[in-house]
């Protein structure tokens, strides 16, 4: 593993400007446990009042978890990725996207499973109902297709945003899973 460390160096202060000094390892990991706990805090916050609102509003909860919770949750990303794509950075942008849903699929998910073990009121496990294994594959399909020959244009991402538009239609009006199973004795 090697990086070339002269790269991501920023740009020097001009003359007459203050630099800042880096962070002590003792503040920096103070601060970062501080803004752990302040996200933990508001994310409870969040889904009492998301749980809520979907009452309210009718959701199930798997529209709930897999539109809603999702774009809120992943707000900075969104932001982040947009204020790239207006700045034309369109590699950036896209590769924010995509490796967010990367990060949630390859290590945030399995490590709930885990977890789940030990907290909370039941074990998770990655069991998913036909719905969401076509919503899967028709995103990495349609993902894939956009991403293939390297350019962006404004039918590829209008593209995009039906493709999410029709999954969030399609979890909107798909009954939750504890409706549709038979009681058990």
């Amino acid at each position: 593993m090697h990086t070339h460390k002269a790269l991501f160096r920023g740009k020097p202060a001009p003359p007459g400007e203050e630099q800042e000094t880096p962070w002590s390892l003792r503040k920096a990991v103070l601060i970062l446990a501080a803004a752990t706990t302040l996200i933990a805090w508001i994310s409870e916050i969040l889904v009492g009042s998301v749980q809520q609102a979907a009452t309210a509003f009718g959701m199930s909860e798997i529209f709930v978890g897999v539109i809603v919770v999702a774009i809120i949750g992943n707000a900075a990303e969104h932001s982040t990725a947009i204020i790239a794509a207006v700045k034309d950075r369109m590699d950036l942008s896209f590769g924010i996207a995509v490796g967010s849903s990367l990060q949630i699929a390859l290590f945030v998910a399995p490590v709930l499973v885990i977890l789940s073990h030990f907290i909370g009121p039941r074990p998770m496990d990655l069991a998913f109902s036909p719905a969401e294994v076509l919503a899967i594959f028709v995103s990495v399909l349609i993902t894939g297709q956009v991403a293939a020959d390297g350019e962006t244009n404004w039918l590829e991402g209008a593209k995009l945003l039906d493709t999410y538009l029709i999954l969030a239609m399609v979890f909107y009006f798909l009954p939750d899973v504890a409706d549709t199973l038979p009681l058990s004795k």
